[in-house]
């Protein structure tokens, strides 16, 4: 039936991509992957053909892709900004990013390959993102599979600063609270507010001082503070600060995906 549909498509003149993904699974409705699952949502307004930038986000621990599809400030987000939004759906609703070589690497690698036989993809524009246990897992897949990953948006947690990561991404974007008492803010020697980063500023090969670009705002309630190493051999990082606890900040992806789609700023 599929590929009757498709074949139609095509003779009327319209994208081949539109059979491939209606029918089959959306939004709530799971994309079925061997024995595991992953959930897509489009962005508003798009036109069936047109290249895609993709957003992989792992959820948090004890959630689901069902949550993210429909989450105020990660789909509200990608559907605004014309970006496909691919959230996997962990084995016991968790994450394994423990160690190297682990099995939710090659099962993320799988759902990308999976997105892309399903839509037509912008592959200089995938990004991979993550909240709390998301956050470490996303580090463990850049980690592991990061050389065509474009950025790193990362919430809320990471991985310890001395792993050793065969790949890396384009550029890292790290968000973390001083308060937070889940996932305890990682602290340096010395008490070094970068030191969330350290891994990504020597594998990319950045200076050791980063340039403070001051305080930023999306609401009233959610105040970052920013520093940058724009001086790196192979990309860019920056790591954005806040004074609260363990929380996805209002805008914090929109406002990202704003600055590396070269959008006006917008919220959410």
């Amino acid at each position: 039936m599929r590929r009757l549909l498709a074949s139609l498509l095509l003779c009327l003149g319209l994208p081949a991509f539109a059979a491939t993904h209606s029918e089959t699974c959306h939004a709530q409705v799971p994309c079925e992957l061997g024995d595991r699952s992953y959930h897509v949502l489009e962005p508003d307004g798009w036109d069936g053909k047109t290249p895609l930038p993709v957003l992989l986000h792992f959820h948090g621990w004890q959630r689901q892709g069902t949550l993210i599809v429909k989450h105020g400030r990660i789909a509200a987000a990608t559907r605004k900004r014309g970006v496909l939004l691919v959230a996997p759906n962990g084995a016991r609703k968790t994450w394994d990013f423990w160690h190297p070589g682990t099995p939710d690497v090659d099962f993320g690698r799988s759902v990308l390959k999976d997105i892309k036989a399903r839509y037509p993809i912008d592959e200089t524009r995938v990004y991979v993102s993550g909240y709390s246990w998301g956050s470490n897992m996303a580090w463990r897949f850049v980690c592991e599979d990061g050389a065509d990953v474009t950025a790193l948006l990362a919430i809320s947690g990471t991985l310890d600063q001395s792993e050793d990561c065969g790949t890396a991404p384009g550029e890292v974007r790290q968000v973390y609270g001083l308060k937070d008492t889940v996932l305890e803010f990682p602290y340096g020697p010395g008490g070094d507010t970068t030191y969330p980063v350290q891994l990504w500023r020597e594998r990319l090969g950045c200076g050791p001082e980063g340039q403070e670009a001051g305080d930023w705002r999306i609401t009233e309630h959610d105040l970052f503070t920013r520093t940058t190493w724009e001086d790196c051999t192979e990309g860019r990082v920056s790591l954005d600060i806040h004074p609260r606890g363990h929380f996805i900040p209002r805008g914090w992806i929109a406002r990202q995906l704003d600055q590396i789609l070269d959008l006006p700023y917008s919220y959410p």
